[in-house]
């Protein structure tokens, strides 16, 4: 981990994108790096969140000690940038649940070399959770409308929040200004006109993503783009030959069975050790699913 030199005062000139990293060379799993920055006096780390790519639930977990609504004049603050790569296949979408964070992985022009994007998400809530498997993209819409399931529009009538059948496209459709819809009836990945909810969960099963985010991925995905849905709350990488574990806290219908984590570190680990020794560093592995951060520790020893 490093500290951030640039003061938050210039970042915030800049507009939000996604990280873009190279993908890693074989035997690697880790893309970006953990970075602190100081922030000013009118910051919430929710602002800093949002200028810098990173999901709200991400944000809080990195920083549990700093206050999310008034760090302070100079507080430094962690910006979860480093990620393992989840284990599925480097091609399309990859979004990994508990982590709500989306993965896409171009096709490589000839001669280019191969790229991850990789942008903050919000998954469905525990009664509207987000299916998890293979699917594809069918088609995608600039300027969606949006039509409500008929259980939506029950849920929302008897919070007295009616919904018409129709929302046309503009400021008042939460889908946002781009769609792009999957294979599985009824889900979508959009963007959204609640920007303060993405990186939790709280939508309907649907990935919502920021707008700057869901205008950057837009042009680049096509029909027939696979998608593959996680749930990996523990995942384990290597770097430099050195090798991390990164720990989530598992979704909330996980968390009943209270070996699931113990046992998802252990089959991540034991995954990423595949063919190469290490010795492990069990007190550090054992701090890692205490603490939960989502940043990646260092678990081998000299």
């Amino acid at each position: 981990m490093f500290r951030f030199t640039l003061a938050l005062s210039l970042l915030f000139a800049l507009p939000a994108s996604a990280a873009i990293y190279p993908l890693p060379p074989v035997g690697d799993d880790l893309i970006g790096e953990t970075v602190t920055v100081p922030a000013r006096h009118e910051d919430t780390l929710l602002d800093i969140a949002r200028l810098l790519d990173i999901g709200q639930e991400e944000i809080l977990r990195a920083n549990p000690d700093v206050d999310r609504w008034l760090p302070g004049e100079g507080t430094p603050v962690v910006i979860p940038s480093q990620f393992v790569l989840p284990v599925a296949s480097y091609h399309g979408l990859v979004l990994n649940l508990p982590e709500m964070r989306l993965y896409y992985y171009p096709q490589a022009a000839e001669g280019e070399a191969p790229k991850v994007h990789t942008y903050p998400a919000s998954i469905g809530r525990m009664d509207w959770a987000t299916p998890l498997g293979k699917t594809r993209v069918v088609s995608k819409k600039k300027g969606p409308t949006w039509t409500p399931p008929e259980s939506v529009r029950k849920e929302h009538a008897e919070a007295g929040d009616p919904l018409p059948r129709v929302v046309p496209p503009g400021p008042d459709n939460p889908l946002g200004d781009y769609a792009i819809y999957l294979a599985l009836p009824s889900y979508l990945i959009h963007g959204t006109n609640k920007s303060f909810g993405v990186g939790m969960r709280v939508s309907h099963g649907c990935v919502r993503m920021l707008p700057e985010d869901i205008e950057e991925l837009f042009p680049l995905v096509a029909a027939n783009t696979p998608v593959h849905i996680v749930n990996q709350p523990a995942k384990a990488g290597w770097l430099d030959d050195v090798l991390y574990l990164e720990v989530h806290p598992p979704l909330e219908e996980d968390r009943d069975d209270p070996g699931l984590l113990t046992q998802a570190v252990s089959s991540a680990i034991e995954g990423a050790r595949t063919g190469r020794w290490v010795r492990l560093d069990n007190r550090a592995i054992q701090a890692a699913i205490e603490a939960q951060t989502g940043i990646p520790v260092r678990i081998s020893l000299d």
